[in-house]
């Protein structure tokens, strides 16, 4: 699927549930923040997740008391209308993740979406091992391709499958990380999905554009709280254990 035909479908489909909530038209204000690393993850025990090693940061939208996030390498901060928001598709990572973590602040609100705020403090940990036990369930013995570097998933997962590790990270490509050495995600990505059986993939990859590189492939699940609107809207897999 082409990037604009999804997020042209994706942004039709929040269009229709904004006019049939009748929200569009008030005088709504959302506020996209950045939150500090303490804000977004709280104290980790572990040191080494991206937000904390600052090459992604948190924004996050909030309306009527409900909240929405998304990871952006592009963060920046937005006072505006859902209306404003909708005149078009978005058009650089700045823009997308404004419009996704809004989406999810509206379709927490709306019932429609859950878990949309991070995990924080040592849930990564125990969201990585629920993971664990629900691809044996779902997947068996499969040979995983996990789309961003997520250290307590990568950690647990290399422990029970054959995994590998694609990232956009320059800083991290070509490095080990528990045994598994991190691959380009734009050389190397057509040869890890034909490798693997299963994707696994950050629903950061809905902020950045990629997320269509990852459909109509191999079955896939999404994890973390930035896919949340998207995966409701668009019948996406998506696994996110301990969210809020």
């Amino acid at each position: 699927m082409e990037q604009s035909l999804f997020f042209t479908n994706l942004l039709n489909k929040f269009r229709n549930i904004v006019k049939e909530h009748d929200i569009a038209g008030e005088e709504v204000s959302i506020s996209g923040k950045v939150l500090t690393n303490e804000e977004a993850i709280g104290n980790p025990d572990r040191k080494d997740f991206p937000l904390l090693t600052g090459k992604e940061r948190l924004m996050q939208a909030e309306f009527r008391g409900f909240k929405g996030q998304a990871f952006s390498d592009m963060p920046g901060p937005f006072t505006g209308t859902i209306a404003s928001i909708l005149e078009k598709e978005p058009q650089n990572n700045w823009e997308r993740a404004v419009f996704i973590a809004t989406m999810n602040a509206v379709c927490a609100y709306l019932g429609i979406a859950d878990k949309t705020v991070h995990c924080k403090n040592n849930e990564p940990e125990e969201c990585a091992s629920q993971l664990v036990a629900y691809v044996k369930q779902h997947y068996g013995n499969a040979k995983i391709a996990l789309v961003g570097l997520q250290p307590s998933m990568l950690e647990a997962l290399s422990g029970e499958f054959m995994v590998r590790n694609l990232d956009l990270d320059k800083d991290k490509i070509g490095s080990i990380k528990f045994g598994v050495e991190i691959e380009d995600g734009f050389t190397k990505k057509d040869e890890v999905l034909d490798w693997c059986d299963i994707i696994i993939a950050t629903g950061s990859t809905c902020a950045n554009g990629s997320i269509v590189n990852y459909l109509d492939q191999k079955p896939v699940l999404f994890y973390g709280t930035t896919v949340s609107g998207a995966a409701a809207l668009m019948n996406l897999p998506r696994f996110c254990a301990c969210a809020g």
